[in-house]
C-alpha cells in the first residue's frame, strides 16, 4: 500500500491524500484480460492549489510545468504495464520525478571570465604553427 506522505525534496512532502487516481481500460498487451480490467492509470495532482507547496516552490513548479498543467493540475498517465499496481507505481514515480525537477533550484548563472594570458598565447602559437605548415605545402611560384 502507499505511504501517507512521500518526500519529494527537503521542504516538500507530498501528501498522498492530495492525489487523485482514475482507472480505465488500457490498450495494448494483456491477452483476454485487457478487455475486462482497468489497468490504465491517470494520476492527478493540483500543483497550483496544493497547501503542501510553499509559495516559492509553487510559483517555480507552475512556471516550469506550465505547458503540462491544465487549470493548475498535473496529470500523469501510465499504461505500459499489464497490471494496475505496476502502472500505479510507474505513474507515482513519474509524478515525483516531475515535481522534483520542477521544484529544483535554478542553476547558478555562469560568471563570464576572460581567457587567461597563457591560453591566448597557446592559441596564437598554434595558429602560427598551422599557418607555417600550410605555407610549406604551397607550390613555389614559377621562376621566369
Amino acid at each position: 500500500m502507499l505511504p501517507r506522505e512521500i518526500l519529494v525534496r527537503p521542504g516538500f512532502v507530498l501528501p498522498v491524500a492530495d492525489l487523485r487516481w482514475r482507472y480505465s481500460r488500457s490498450s495494448g498487451p494483456g491477452g483476454q484480460s485487457v478487455n475486462t480490467s482497468d489497468s490504465r492509470v491517470e494520476l492527478s495532482y493540483d500543483v497550483a492549489g496544493s497547501p503542501a507547496l510553499s509559495a516559492a516552490l509553487r510559483d517555480r513548479a507552475v512556471a516550469r510545468l506550465g505547458d503540462r498543467l491544465h487549470d493548475g493540475v498535473l496529470t500523469i498517465v501510465a499504461s505500459e504495464h499489464r497490471s494496475q499496481l505496476r502502472n500505479r507505481e510507474a505513474a507515482l514515480d513519474r509524478l515525483v520525478e516531475a515535481l522534483r525537477a520542477a521544484t529544483a533550484r535554478p542553476a547558478r548563472a555562469r560568471r563570464p571570465t576572460a581567457p587567461t594570458r597563457g591560453s591566448v598565447e597557446r592559441r596564437l602559437s598554434a595558429k602560427k604553427q598551422r599557418s607555417a605548415t600550410k605555407r610549406t605545402r604551397r607550390a613555389a611560384p614559377p621562376d621566369d
